[in-house]
């Protein structure tokens, strides 16, 4: 999928490496749009006995998620790149599935959503320090790091929330 660049962005990284970086990015925005949406899912569509506590729950995570998509969409703009805008673009980019569990507990959507972050981590992991070293773009690399500890956060309270259901 072409990256189309939007402006020149004269700002210490030749345009090869920002092109590098925005390609990253861009799965990074597809995978943070699925997991939104499979957040909203599970806030709408969650039942049982716990059922307030984690439509509540659901709520607070895909505000979280809605706050990174906008930041990763504005990073990809700084770069000098335009950001994917389309549901066609993102399922074609995103590492995750368009799944949904076969039922509608809390635990089930957990685990879905569970995966997905934990897939999100590893993603954001392996590229950290690619784009600080190959492309020359610490300020990505920061950007990230600050993303990957939120998703860590957000994948220890669904672990924690399990830990119940493992027995």
């Amino acid at each position: 999928m072409e990256v189309k660049e939007a402006q020149k962005a004269e700002i210490g990284i030749k345009k090869s490496n920002r092109e590098a970086v925005v390609k990253m990015l861009r799965h990074l925005l597809a995978d943070e749009f699925l997991l939104y949406t499979k957040t909203r899912n599970a806030h709408w569509n969650v039942e049982g006995i716990d059922f307030h506590t984690k439509h509540v729950f659901f709520e607070e995570e895909y505000g979280k998620l809605e706050k990174f998509i906008d930041e990763v969409a504005e990073r990809i703009r700084m770069l000098g790149f335009y950001s994917p805008g389309t549901l066609k673009e993102f399922l074609e980019l995103s590492h995750l599935e368009e799944n949904n569990p076969d039922q509608t507990d809390s635990a089930s959507f957990m685990t879905v959503l569970l995966k997905d972050h934990d897939k999100v981590i590893k993603f954001i992991r392996e590229s950290i320090g690619e784009n600080a070293e190959a492309h020359n773009d610490e300020g990505t690399a920061d950007f990230i790091t600050g993303i990957l500890q939120a998703h860590e956060q957000m994948a220890w309270m669904l672990r924690a929330s399990l830990k119940q259901f493992d027995s």
